[in-house]
C-alpha cells in the first residue's frame, strides 16, 4: 500500500512540474509575455472587446497550427491564465491572422 501511495505522489509531482514548465516557457512560439498580453481579450471573466497590439504581435509570431491542438484539450496554461479557449481561438482573426482551415 505504501508503494502505491509513493508512486501516486511521484506521479502527481511529475504532472505539476510538467504543467509548470508549460506555463513558464510558453506554448507554440507564444511566450509567457505573449500569453499575458492576450489574456485580457481571452479572459474567462470581463474580457476586453479587442486584443491589444502586443497580443496581435505575439500571435503573429506564434505557431497557429500548433495552437489549434489546444482547442479541444486546453493545457494547464489556459486554466493558469484564466483564458476562455473559445475566445482565445478567435483572437488571431481579430488580429487579421488566418487560422488553419482544419482548426
Amino acid at each position: 500500500m505504501a508503494k502505491a501511495q509513493t508512486t501516486g505522489a511521484l506521479l502527481a509531482i511529475v504532472v505539476v512540474l510538467a504543467a509548470s514548465a508549460e506555463v513558464a516557457h510558453g506554448i507554440c512560439n507564444l511566450s509567457r509575455d505573449g500569453i499575458r498580453a492576450c489574456q485580457p481579450a481571452a479572459a474567462t471573466h470581463n474580457p476586453t472587446n479587442e486584443p491589444s497590439a502586443e497580443c496581435c504581435s505575439a500571435l503573429a509570431g506564434a505557431n497557429l497550427p500548433c495552437l489549434c491542438r489546444y482547442k479541444s484539450s486546453a493545457g494547464v496554461w489556459v486554466r493558469f491564465y484564466k483564458i476562455d479557449i473559445n475566445r482565445a481561438m478567435g483572437l488571431p482573426a481579430k488580429c487579421g491572422l488566418e487560422m488553419p482551415a482544419n482548426c
